[in-house]
This record gives C-alpha cells, structure tokens and sequence, in this order.
C-alpha cells in the first residue's frame, strides 16, 4: 500500500468520528513545529497524557505566529493546528480569550471522549501568553531555558 492509498483508507475510517474540518486539520496540518524566534512556550496536557506544546511571536502587541507540537492523536493535532490558526493576528488580550468551545465551534465540534482535547489546547495558548508577559517583565530567563 502506498502513501495515497494509506491516507485515502485512514480519512475514510476518521470519517464516521469527526467532522470534515478536524479531518483536514489533522491530515494537513498547520502551524506544526517549534518556533526558533519564540516570545512564550505554553504546554497542557489531558487526563490521558496526550500534550500540546505551543509557541508565539509577538510583535506589536499582536501574535505573529504561533506553532505547536503533540504526541496526541488526530483530534490532538486539529485542535492544537486550530488554536494556532485562531490566535495568529490576535493582540495577546484577544488570544488570552480563547476557550474550548470556541475551538470545538471551529472544528465543528468533536466526539465526547475527544472534547477534552479543545481545552487543553486552549490552555496551552493560555500558558504560552502567560509566559510570554512573564518573559516581557524579565526577559533574562529564557536564556536559562532548556528545551
């Protein structure tokens, strides 16, 4: 089996679970991987263990760019890929607003035993914020970060 035919087989098995757009931010997802230039680092985890870590870019009081990284499943990916998306172009007060029922709207929601997954990365933007303004009041602790 090849790669077309796997993923053809996975998204036609996903595809009595979750919805086309959680599908599509879990297959093609966006804003994957670690910011080298970052402002903030946030991470969250779920009652099951899966983690969302997420990154900003801050400039002018607006999130430039945010990216994440999860060893969740599928529905992880979507939701850390949709918070990303939802807070790029934010100011930090708009982004620190972000909830889980806002993601699940823009999923188009999510199984019951994957609802969690919204919320932790809504915390994970949340935290990324919070050290982002911590940073801002003593920007000499990120060079004592390790990663």
């Amino acid at each position: 089996m090849n790669y077309d035919e796997a993923t053809t087989k996975v998204i036609a098995q996903m595809k009595g679970t979750y919805t086309d757009t959680v599908i599509d931010y879990a297959i093609n997802t966006r804003n994957f991987g670690r910011l080298a230039d970052w402002d903030g680092i946030g991470t969250a985890s779920s009652s099951c263990g899966e983690t969302i870590q997420m990154w900003i870019k801050v400039a002018g009081g607006k999130i430039s760019k945010a990216s994440f990284e999860t060893d969740g499943c599928a529905a992880t990916l979507a939701c850390g890929s949709m918070a990303a998306e939802m807070i790029t172009g934010k100011d930090v007060a708009g982004a620190l607003k972000i909830t889980q029922k806002a993601i699940l709207d823009a999923l188009g929601g999510l199984p019951d035993h994957n609802q969690e997954l919204a919320l932790v990365a809504a915390k994970a933007v949340k935290n990324a914020i919070r050290d982002f303004l911590a940073l801002k009041r003593e920007p000499w602790k990120k060079a004592y970060r390790k990663l």
